[in-house]
């Protein structure tokens, strides 16, 4: 039976997926993948289906927020998936990271409503430790410059980016400063939700993203320019997942 949304069934996906949000970036992520398929399209969630180390590896785009990332969560684990790393793109709390630096979620911050269906706000939205030490080791073995820490997950793009018309304009401005001083690096929109549906179904899940732009930067005077390739962050995620599956191939993990 296939899925009511992302129309895939069991067979038809591997145990391992790589997360986008982006539809359009699903084809450029399985071009790294040895026998690329498109097994489905449906919405916002596109799915190709290929191999790495003759195992099956699947790419999902996830489309934009919380809801539809965790539906895709939910259903490619009905199909037999047990491994996600999100992919996408983030923009700038810390002034520390620059556009094109990497960013990989040590935490995030459950500034959205849908995690709360799974869980009580009190508990962490935390990667996979396996997950998020083999990103790290991916990154540096290939010279990616990148960062861990904590992101902020937000239900809300122009509440980001235009606070100041909103209704609740204090509130998004005390909470992004509180951000700031607790060293929050970077603001998405995903990451949150799927760190915590995953815990619940006892899944495991990293994320790396690509920094766009760093808004506080710019407000600081550094005249940056933005940047969208993110073939590193891509690079990392097919490495990281290499690494797993012949590390579980020898019975070894971290």
């Amino acid at each position: 039976m296939r899925m009511m949304h992302i129309q895939c069934k069991k067979g038809e996906v591997g145990r391992y997926v790589i997360l986008p949000g982006d539809p359009g970036r699903v084809e450029k992520i399985a071009a790294y993948l040895e026998h690329p398929v498109k097994v489905a399209e449906n919405r916002e969630f596109v799915t190709y289906t290929g191999e790495l180390e003759d195992t099956l590896v699947s790419v999902c785009s996830t489309g934009i927020g919380g809801p539809s990332a965790a539906i895709a969560m939910e259903e490619l684990v009905q199909c037999g998936a047990d491994t996600f790393i999100r992919v996408g793109t983030c923009g700038g709390i810390s002034e520390e990271p620059l556009p094109g630096d990497l960013i990989i979620a040590s935490g995030a911050v459950r500034q959205e409503g849908t995690s709360l269906h799974y869980m009580p706000l009190e508990y962490p939205a935390v990667p996979d430790t396996e997950v998020l030490i083999r990103l790290m080791q991916a990154a540096d073995t290939l010279g990616k410059k990148y960062h861990v820490g904590v992101v902020q997950s937000k239900d809300s793009f122009y509440g980001q980016h235009e606070p100041g018309r909103m209704p609740v304009a204090p509130e998004l401005r005390y909470k992004w400063e509180a951000w700031k001083k607790a060293g929050v690096l970077a603001s998405e929109m995903e990451t949150a939700a799927l760190f915590v549906t995953a815990s619940t179904l006892h899944v495991r899940c990293g994320a790396i993203f690509l920094m766009i732009w760093n808004q506080e930067r710019d407000k600081a005077g550094y005249r940056e320019d933005k940047t969208e390739d993110t073939t590193g962050a891509i690079e990392t995620a097919i490495e990281a997942v290499r690494n797993m599956i012949k590390q579980e191939k020898m019975g070894k993990g971290i």
